[in-house]
């Protein structure tokens, strides 16, 4: 068996240091004879923020089959949510990639890991689940108590309004809201006393 692994490292401000889990991936790598063949870190990225680079360029390696194994100190080093994780495990199983996660004690190869996996996907289904119908009970609470359910109806005499500016001058849809947005502001400071 193959054992191409990259590390993958996050931290989430320029002035933290992946000392801890670069140590920590290293000592691992080398008592399970893994040949470290990459490292990808991310600096001061939030694991929650879409394009993190370092992470698009591993995923491109096991896309590319050029690894048989990804190394992470934890999962929440390496995935923003559980959908984000489960996805990423889903494209490591298709590609024939083994995942590793040293502090959550899971690898992928394993039937543990395996099992984890299962539940991992299991769980990230729950949570989607329970987050619509948590979503569609409260719509329909809030409509049973007379609220009006999405955004609030525009007065015609604001359409009317942007119709006549977009017609009558050379306005970006941008540029329409933030004439929009000054006015309100100067209607709204009006208003209010000093």
């Amino acid at each position: 068996m193959q054992n191409r692994t990259a590390l993958y490292l996050r931290v989430s401000t320029a002035d933290q240091k992946p000392d801890l889990q670069y140590d920590g991936l290293r000592d691992y790598a080398e008592r399970a004879k893994l040949n470290v063949v990459g490292e990808y870190l991310d600096v001061a990225v939030s694991g929650r923020r879409e394009g993190r680079p370092q992470l698009g360029a591993l995923m491109a390696s096991a896309r590319n089959r050029d690894l048989d194994c990804v190394l992470v100190w934890k999962f929440d080093r390496f995935a923003r949510s559980t959908r984000h994780l489960l996805t990423a495990l889903e494209e490591f199983d298709h590609v024939g990639v083994r995942f590793i996660s040293v502090q959550d004690q899971i690898d992928t190869a394993s039937p543990m890991g395996r099992a984890m996996f299962t539940i991992i996907g299991a769980m990230a289904e729950l949570e989607s689940s329970l987050i619509s119908e948590r979503v569609t009970a409260g719509m329909r609470a809030a409509k049973s108590r007379g609220k009006q359910l999405g955004r609030p109806p525009v007065s015609p005499h604001i359409v009317a309004e942007i119709e006549r500016l977009a017609a009558e001058t050379d306005l970006s849809v941008r540029q329409i809201e933030e004439k929009f947005t000054e006015r309100r502001a100067e209607a709204s400071s009006a208003r209010s006393p000093n």
